[in-house]
């Protein structure tokens, strides 16, 4: 047999034996278009049994990428630790912190798959330890005069003001700090794991373009290409970022696409987005496992291992397929 003919019949081997696992576990998805999402699919549902936690439903069907409720919101089992889940309680379950912010529910309790949830399991506990956060984004962003003031999540300066992007956009995870030159900055970020990128565009406001007219990080030929699905969420948070500049209320900034590396949807988006940019000033994209690997060389603790052994870990599918 051809080299090639060899590998594409190794290949539909193994989608079928992922797709029995699928099977197996509840969790075959016919919404599931792409590889990468029936693995991450797969993944949440196996460290859900591993848990040993029920598989909750969707549509009246038992669905194993969920957790049932009421007992997800009860239990908070979707955050991988107490501590998170005592940071959630603070920042989703307290009406007064919650207020304007816009938590998907039940989906950021029940949801297995939902990168609510994963905001949290990666940046709660750095989000009370300000030295942590401090060690691991000087690492990343290679910036060591950096000195982390404050992380929020599902922040935005103020939705629907016309200062800023007048719609309702807000960063995922929001991170205030002074550089090493001691300026005030911040990053915004937008955390991905499952999505595919083909939400339906939201609609398009005047304040867009005088944003990207007035920041100049895009390309006036790309932008046709920013209005429309996939490129428009990018393009949105991107411009949120800018108008934090553009207000005066930071002296630096930066957006942060943050994805898994398995997520192939996630990074020809980002290619093909950083193709449509002037500059990368005011832009970057990182992937969870790099993130995590930092995480780990600043020694954060044995969360981070629960962390990559629930979203990262795709040897597990491996070996639960040979198991059979």
């Amino acid at each position: 047999m051809p080299l090639a003919a060899a590998r594409v019949s190794c290949y539909l081997l193994i989608m079928n034996d992922l797709d029995s696992l699928a099977r197996r576990l509840q969790a075959f998805e016919s919404a599931d278009k792409l590889p990468y999402q029936r693995q991450l699919r797969v993944l949440q549902s196996l460290w859900r049994e591993q848990c040993g936690y029920a598989a909750g439903t969707h549509k009246d069907r038992p669905l194993g990428s969920r957790l049932p409720m009421p007992w997800a919101r009860e239990s908070l089992a979707n955050f991988i630790s107490d501590s998170i889940r005592q940071v959630v309680r603070e920042e989703v379950l307290d009406p007064k912190r919650s207020r304007d912010k816009l938590y998907g529910t039940p989906r950021i309790f029940s949801n297995l798959l939902s990168s609510q949830p994963l905001a949290f399991n990666l940046f709660a506990i750095p989000s009370r330890d300000l030295d942590l956060a401090t060690r691991w984004l000087r690492r990343k962003t290679g910036d060591e005069g950096l000195v982390v003031t404050a992380i929020d999540f599902e922040w935005s300066p103020g939705r629907r003001d016309p200062r800023y992007t007048a719609d309702r956009s807000a960063f995922d995870v929001f991170v205030r700090y002074t550089d090493g030159h001691g300026a005030e900055a911040f990053l915004g970020i937008e955390v991905k794991y499952h999505e595919s990128m083909q939400d339906s565009p939201a609609t398009l406001r005047e304040r867009y373009e005088e944003l990207a007219e007035q920041i100049g990080w895009f390309r006036e030929d790309c932008l046709a290409r920013l209005r429309a699905t996939p490129l428009q969420q990018v393009w949105r948070d991107h411009l949120l970022a800018a108008s934090l500049l553009t207000a005066g209320d930071f002296q630096r900034g930066k957006f942060i696409f943050l994805y898994p590396r398995v997520n192939t949807a996630c990074a020809d988006v980002i290619s093909a987005y950083r193709d449509c940019l002037t500059n990368t000033d005011g832009f970057d994209a990182w992937t969870i496992e790099s993130a995590v690997a930092t995480l780990r060389e600043v020694n954060a603790g044995s969360w981070v291992d629960d962390l990559h052994d629930r979203y990262l870990d795709l040897a597990k599918l491996d070996a639960a397929m040979k198991r059979g």
